[in-house]
């Protein structure tokens, strides 16, 4: 019957895509602790608790593995800093800021492997690194640079601070591993430090 195997063709794809975002987590895990040299598609398959041929069936290659993995870390990323900046124009772009500080914070809490890998790509300077840039960092940077700019129009921000420096310490911040139960106690750090206390704050 056509609904049966409608039926049947959906129950495969939800398996197919849970299958797939299931290696992508183990390959984030898998990279992240080993770097790209020491881990093996081996590994990550068996981490994944799929047979090797699935892993490559799904992504081909270690390297296209590894690129889909970081992908996955980026989109998220990109997801909440688009929300953020997508909102309407404020008189006042602290309260946007501090959105972004703080939602920055807890990615970085939920994805501490996209940090290790990160700082390990980060040393070697090589096409990895090439295309990270190229495809992920440089375009969040951009975006991220026009949020500064504008709260430095508004005083928000020092104006003599550039905007890529801003960018640096906001990074060298957060990027350290914490437990979690002192993400939000580490937010509110990071927020009162780079932007000053908070309008409720102020009135006190």
């Amino acid at each position: 019957m056509p609904g049966a195997a409608t039926s049947r063709a959906s129950v495969r794809a939800e398996a197919s895509e849970d299958t797939r975002e299931r290696i992508l987590a183990a390959a984030l895990a898998t990279f992240s602790e080993r770097g790209f040299d020491g881990a093996s598609t081996r590994q990550i398959a068996a981490r994944a608790g799929v047979n090797l041929g699935l892993l490559q069936y799904h992504f081909g290659s270690k390297q296209d593995l590894w690129r889909a993995a970081v992908e996955r870390a980026f989109a998220e990323l990109r997801g909440g800093l688009e929300e953020v900046l997508g909102a309407p124009a404020l008189a006042d772009e602290r309260p946007r800021a501090r959105r972004l500080v703080r939602g920055y914070v807890r990615f970085v809490a939920r994805n501490p492997e996209f940090v290790r890998i990160m700082h390990d790509e980060g040393k070697r300077r090589g096409p990895r690194m090439r295309w990270l840039v190229d495809h992920h960092v440089k375009p969040l940077y951009e975006a991220f640079r026009g949020l500064l700019e504008r709260a430095q129009r508004h005083g928000t921000l020092p104006a003599h601070v550039d905007a890529l420096h801003f960018h640096y310490v906001l990074i060298g911040a957060v990027g350290l591993i914490f437990h979690q139960a002192e993400v939000e106690a580490h937010a509110e750090a990071v927020e009162h430090l780079l932007l000053g206390p908070a309008a409720t704050e102020d009135a006190r």
